[in-house]
């Protein structure tokens, strides 16, 4: 294969035949996973999951739609976008074998600046069921010293004042929820993924202290109804260099 030329569906099938490629039809894989901030970790292993998945020929209404709302998360939406979801986890042994496999777990990618009613109209979709994040211990906006979320930063600020367009993800996922639940549809599981204690008990306070920034009893429905499960994240992935 040429090394200019792009990763994408077409190009699969000029790949070295020692790299494994996705063996079912991602045409028929349907979302039901939204991942918000699609870094190293989720795409070492979150994604080959679903991959591993797909391939056994199992799971195929629970492809990913990954989710970059930061701005300084474009360059790596852009270049999924480019590629249609695809890009190649190499995997080293403990005996020094190298793995290579192309990813087609992740079927659609969307940059929210570009487009927010997009984002909402996916998280807002019964198809979705499940809100996974990796947003890093930083991006939930607790207060250190005290624990409680921080209903005084800037973004967080803009956003409450404002229902349209959220920027924040916590703007985005409680917009998505209100409008879930004012359309009689079940709420999706807000999974963290990130490597913080009780996970799911961090993410819960701060979501739900967002909506009661909104609405008290929006607020008192998404602690009471939304599920936040905790899990244990015990992996490091290295970054990705240019070579």
């Amino acid at each position: 294969m040429n090394q200019r030329a792009r990763l994408g569906d077409q190009a699969l099938e000029t790949l070295p035949h020692d790299v494994q490629c996705p063996s079912y039809d991602r045409a028929d894989c349907a979302v039901g996973i939204v991942h918000i901030g699609v870094g190293h970790f989720h795409r070492a292993h979150q994604a080959l999951v679903i991959d591993r998945l797909l391939t056994q020929g199992r799971a195929t209404d629970w492809a990913i739609c990954g989710v970059a709302l930061l701005p300084t998360d474009e360059g790596l939406a852009r270049a999924l976008q480019q590629q249609s979801g695809l890009y190649t986890l190499v995997e080293k042994s403990s005996t020094g074998e190298w793995d290579f496999r192309v990813i087609g777990s992740i079927s659609e990618v969307l940059f929210g600046p570009d487009d927010p009613d997009a984002v909402l109209d996916r998280l807002s979709d019964p198809a979705t069921r499940i809100v996974s994040l990796t947003i890093t211990e930083g991006g939930y906006n607790m207060i250190p010293t005290t624990g409680d979320f921080d209903l005084a930063n800037d973004d967080v600020r803009r956003d409450l004042a404002n229902d349209h367009t959220p920027v924040t993800v916590f703007g985005v996922v409680m917009e998505a929820l209100r409008r879930r639940r004012a359309a009689g549809v079940a709420p999706f599981t807000v999974l963290s993924c990130d490597n913080i204690q009780h996970n799911g008990d961090v993410a819960r306070h701060a979501f739900s202290s967002f909506a009661a920034g909104r609405d008290a009893e929006l607020g008192r429905w998404m602690r009471s109804e939304v599920a936040f499960p905790n899990s244990m994240v015990d992996r490091i992935t290295p970054g990705t260099t240019d070579q």
